[in-house]
């Protein structure tokens, strides 16, 4: 996250900031991060801020329909029906899911095109999917970066009568998965998919993943234009070959928020925009204003160095950003208890249910209530069963995480 400039002597860099420190970048201030008293529940739990939520998705649907390219969100960010149903009520065309299990979930609620965006190798794996999306009538589409990817997709296909479309991965840069966009291999490949049995080759996709590590906001429009102009350039020697590409598909929320969405896209697949987090603020593509997502804790010790909370690393996860690219600490920490308390404290350190956050001098009361704003937000919500929706009228209800085991 970005460093704060303190104006106030009393204030420790290290621990309590309070309304008046200001982020120098971005003109963000504490009070941004504050929010309404938290709903009265066992504690840790998530909060979701419906405001912001439904804020959040329609800000970046108008993004893509002003740039002419289709919604396509990545649900592995929330897991929730409900979140996915606002979604495509806001103009999303399908979803994008990681792994089968999880895509099931959505596919027998009725979602009627599903991305999988995930590399299968094992024709079994798909043996529980399959018949729901044959059944409900769902366009599947996945992604494929071998021929032994290739073959276990047109076995799955083949044996539950299904067409599945097939998008070539491309590694734009992260260096995870997916071929290079000039390897030699891939139009061979790209033929191959549009050859095997029960597939169809369904054109160019990738994931920007190396923006979440970008140091300045100015990085996110240069990895957005080079992804684009690498994947355009595939695209155009693959029908030089004779192959139609009939879609190109790019998604990351940094690039697809933090830049021009490119006119060579006809699909954005961004996933955390939903909730945004520290790693989003860090970048530069949001302000504290727009965190929808937070974890409510409770203060339970106090000692000469920190304040402890209720939540570590089973409830905030360990991860310090996407793809490990991350700031400092675990999180940004207020008070939840809508008392005028402007702290800001970062929660430094954690243990499996502890989590250690640096007082400076000023520790918050034993049992009251704080509000930590993750990282990693996809993370973070991955750790519960349910999470609390809170609504602008001041109630709120408690929702599954519904795609929460969907890790197979």
């Amino acid at each position: 996250m970005s460093t704060f400039e303190v104006t106030q002597p009393a204030a420790s860099a290290a621990g309590m900031a309070s309304t008046d420190i200001r982020d120098s970048a971005s003109g963000t201030t504490a009070a941004m991060f504050l929010r309404p008293a938290a709903a009265e529940r066992p504690t840790p739990y998530i909060e979701v801020d419906e405001k912001r939520l439904t804020r959040n998705i329609k800000a970046m649907q108008q993004r893509a329909d002003a740039a002419g390219v289709a919604m396509f969100p990545h649900v592995k960010t929330h897991k929730s029906l409900h979140i996915a149903r606002q979604q495509l009520a806001a103009g999303a065309r399908g979803i994008t899911a990681s792994k089968p299990s999880e895509a099931l979930v959505f596919a027998e609620a009725g979602i009627a095109s599903i991305i999988l965006a995930y590399p299968i190798v094992h024709a079994a794996s798909l043996d529980r999917l399959l018949p729901a999306v044959k059944k409900r009538g769902v366009e599947l589409r996945t992604i494929a970066a071998s021929e032994t990817g290739v073959d276990a997709l047109s076995e799955a296909a083949s044996r539950h009568g299904v067409e599945i479309g097939v998008f070539l991965k491309v590694d734009v840069g992260l260096g995870r998965v997916g071929l290079k966009p000039v390897d030699p291999a891939a139009p061979e490949l790209c033929a191959r998919i549009a050859g095997a049995p029960g597939l169809r080759f369904a054109g160019l996709l990738s994931h920007a993943g190396h923006a979440y590590g970008a140091p300045e906001p100015h990085a996110l429009a240069k990895i957005a234009d080079e992804e684009a102009e690498a994947l355009a350039g595939l695209a155009e020697r693959l029908r030089q070959r004779g192959l139609a590409v009939d879609c190109i598909s790019v998604g990351a929320t940094p690039t697809c928020l933090g830049a021009p969405l490119p006119r060579e896209v006809d699909y954005i697949r961004p996933g955390n925009y939903v909730f945004l987090d520290g790693t989003a603020l860090r970048l530069g593509i949001c302000t504290a204003d727009d965190l929808a997502l937070s974890v409510v804790a409770r203060v339970v010790a106090s000692n000469d160095a920190h304040f402890i909370i209720d939540a570590g690393s089973k409830s905030m996860s360990s991860d310090r950003g996407a793809h490990g690219m991350g700031g400092a600490g675990f999180g940004t920490v207020v008070s939840a208890e809508g008392d005028g308390e402007t702290g800001l404290w970062t929660l430094e350190r954690l243990s499996e249910e502890h989590g250690f956050v640096p007082h400076s001098g000023r520790p918050l009361p034993l049992g009251s209530r704080v509000r930590v704003f993750p990282n990693h937000s996809c993370a973070s919500i991955a750790n519960f069963d349910k999470f609390v929706l809170a609504r602008a009228d001041g109630t709120a209800a408690s929702l599954p995480v519904d795609a929460r085991n969907g890790q197979t």
